[in-house]
């Protein structure tokens, strides 16, 4: 396990894909079935973890996409992103924004190296406006020695339901989780996301 602090780790950029073309076609299918796509709209979307690509749809147009993340060579290689921010959840969970500021917070192929999760996610759901959602999504790729041992210990279906908790711990109404594996896809993909709850 590397222990060493996650800035070592990230500090080079990493202009490659984590998941297959299939997972990640998968994903950008999802998110264009939950997002208002075509013309510009007034949805703002933070996208967590993020890196040099977001994977959202190309005619998926938001207000305000904000990247936050720990490289600030892919986070400024992200064409996706009208802004970003350098900030390492590990080390400072505290998200540097506003309350309720944002429709949709996503989080992609991440969520297996955060090591103070019901803390970060809590400040997902302090961010999200009221009824916002969080889309969580993972595969089983990972970096092994940045990973958490819960997360290396346990096999897929055990995943889901270990972010289930978290989005339960946090506060979220009942999180959903969805297996969008495209039928020729060598990586699987997941999805458990939850609503911020309107009242």
């Amino acid at each position: 396990y590397d222990e060493s602090i996650d800035a070592e780790f990230y500090s080079e950029p990493r202009f490659v894909t984590h998941i297959d073309d299939q997972a990640i076609e998968a994903l950008t299918q999802y998110y264009g079935a939950t997002f208002p796509v075509g013309a510009p709209s007034k949805v703002e979307v933070l996208d967590l973890c993020s890196s040099w690509i977001s994977h959202y749809p190309k005619d998926f147009k938001p207000a305000k996409a904000i990247g936050l993340g720990m490289n600030e060579k892919e986070l400024k290689a992200n064409k996706q992103l009208t802004s970003y921010v350098v900030q390492d959840l590990n080390l400072e969970p505290k998200l540097p924004f506003p309350d309720n500021s944002f429709d949709y917070v996503t989080n992609v192929v991440s969520v297996d190296y955060l090591s103070r999760p019901i803390e970060i996610f809590k400040e997902i759901n302090r961010v999200l406006k009221p009824g916002g959602v969080l889309i969580n999504s993972f595969s089983n790729r990972c970096f092994p020695t940045k990973a958490i041992d819960l997360w290396l210990n346990t096999q897929d279906w055990t995943h889901l339901l270990i972010v289930a908790q978290y989005f339960k711990m946090a506060g979220f109404e009942s999180p959903e989780a969805y297996d969008i594996t495209l039928p020729k896809g060598h990586d699987p993909m997941y999805i458990v996301q939850g609503i911020k709850t309107k009242s």
